[in-house]
């Protein structure tokens, strides 16, 4: 395993680098739940599940972060942080998935970390970036946390990044309410995670079939329209006119 090895400056500075990145990409960020789930962070750790689905993920996490007010840290696989090792100077900490004691040791690091309101662990328990089209499956390790941290709260995130009328994709984050941990098998814990994954990409789905944004989310950020691009555009229609 490797431990997360935070830099404070750096962690300062690339959280902005990492919203600049964003906003160089994308249209738009959308989130919902931000104000709900601050809340709930300043009262309790807690312990973010999330579908994981583009290279961007961690850059969004970086940037929610610093909207939550949290000290927030992420789970990332071994292999890849060795490879991004800037990642654990801003909390990022790595699992070798296929060694069962280097995933007790994580599950342990992470319970560790979850020591304190205000703090944020965030785990994409499907374990490697797939299509938001597939289905959900998941694995144990973060119910393994939930289990052994009842103090800590289990909210569930949807994260997807969608092209609409713009040139560019738009990304949506939908944060819910706190899930419970039932005190029965971690498969229980982990359907539980599941579902409730499921239930905020659904939420992030109606938006994006309805092509608005709704009052529950809130733009992060959002590209005005391009004065050349429009004139460009109208210059064209009349010249093919």
């Amino acid at each position: 395993m490797i431990a997360a090895q935070k830099w404070p400056l750096f962690e300062r500075w690339f959280v902005g680098h990492a919203r600049k990145r964003l906003e160089a990409t994308f249209h738009a960020m959308n989130v919902r739940g931000l104000a709900e789930t601050r809340e709930l962070a300043a009262r309790h750790p807690i312990l973010v599940v999330s579908n994981h689905t583009a290279w961007p993920d961690p850059l969004v996490v970086l940037v929610l972060g610093r909207l939550l007010s949290v000290d927030a840290y992420a789970m990332m696989d071994a292999k890849n942080l060795a490879r991004l090792a800037f990642f654990k100077r801003v909390g990022a900490f790595g699992v070798d998935r296929t060694d069962p004691r280097d995933g007790a040791a994580a599950v342990r690091y992470a319970r560790g970390l979850l020591d304190r309101p205000g703090r944020a662990v965030w785990i994409f328990p499907q374990g490697e970036t797939r299509p938001v089209t597939e289905p959900l499956v998941l694995l144990g390790g973060a119910a393994r946390v939930a289990r052994l941290v009842p103090e800590a709260r289990v909210v569930p995130m949807g994260v997807r990044y969608e092209h609409a009328d713009d040139e560019r994709p738009s990304i949506w984050v939908s944060l819910g309410g706190a899930i419970p941990t039932v005190r029965t098998s971690f498969a229980d814990v982990t359907e539980s995670h599941r579902a409730g994954i499921a239930h905020e990409l659904g939420v992030i789905e109606e938006r994006v079939r309805a092509r608005a944004r709704g009052a529950d989310f809130d733009a992060v950020f959002e590209r005005a329209p391009s004065r050349l691009g429009g004139l460009a555009e109208r210059a064209l229609s009349w010249l093919a006119g």
